[in-house]
């Protein structure tokens, strides 16, 4: 499974997406997003996702936004 966390390298609900990501040994690719909200990237995520902020992670097609909810599917599906 190709897993890929959209990110801002020091936000702290990243970084808690990181930690479960890793404590479950999940192999997974970070992108830094854009600050800008025009950017391609942070409109890819809103149109794939739903939502407009990160952490969002892409697990092989099936987008998920919030950490709260990356951190459920990941206890769910992992």
């Amino acid at each position: 499974m190709e897993v890929t966390l959209y990110q801002f390298e020091n936000c702290p609900f990243c970084a808690k997406v990181r930690d479960k990501l890793d404590e479950k040994k999940i192999s997974y690719k970070t992108v830094e997003v854009s600050r800008d909200r025009d950017a391609p990237d942070r409109q890819k995520i809103a149109m794939n996702s739903g939502v407009s902020t990160v952490p969002v992670v892409d697990f092989d097609g099936s987008w998920v936004g919030d950490s709260g909810d990356i951190i459920d599917f990941v206890k769910n599906h992992f």
